[in-house]
């Protein structure tokens, strides 16, 4: 069986970019996570040790945001090792970041990379 976790728009406001100015000013983030793993024993057992703790996932995405990176490819890559070292259970992985406030023309609601990766 296969169980999955989903974080859904989580919002952090962090330091990532090429250019000097998005070091220094920032933006906000929009992360979306989801894990598979089967986790089923959980449901008979109420333990947190037969699942996934997504708050210690919370912990390791914010914790890798913190870290100033020029490329959101290299935050992503981060956050799914860690992931991963952290729950070997885990079968499946998908990143998707969104960088809210691109120093780009037009108007837009952000400039995304996806990663996802089966294990």
């Amino acid at each position: 069986m296969t169980s999955k976790i989903i974080f859904d728009h989580l919002k952090i406001y962090a330091y990532h970019g090429v250019l000097p100015e998005e070091t220094i000013i920032g933006t906000y983030f929009i992360l979306n996570v989801e894990i598979h793993a089967d986790v089923w024993k959980a449901t008979e057992s109420d333990a947190l040790n037969d699942t996934i703790n997504y708050a210690e996932i919370n912990t390791i995405i914010h914790e890798e945001m913190k870290i100033p990176s020029l490329l959101m490819e290299h935050v992503c890559g981060r956050i799914m090792r860690k992931i991963k070292d952290t729950f070997p259970q885990i079968s499946f992985l998908s990143v998707k970041m969104t960088k809210t406030n691109p120093p780009m023309q037009g108007e837009m609601d952000g400039v995304s990379v996806y990663f996802e990766k089966k294990f």
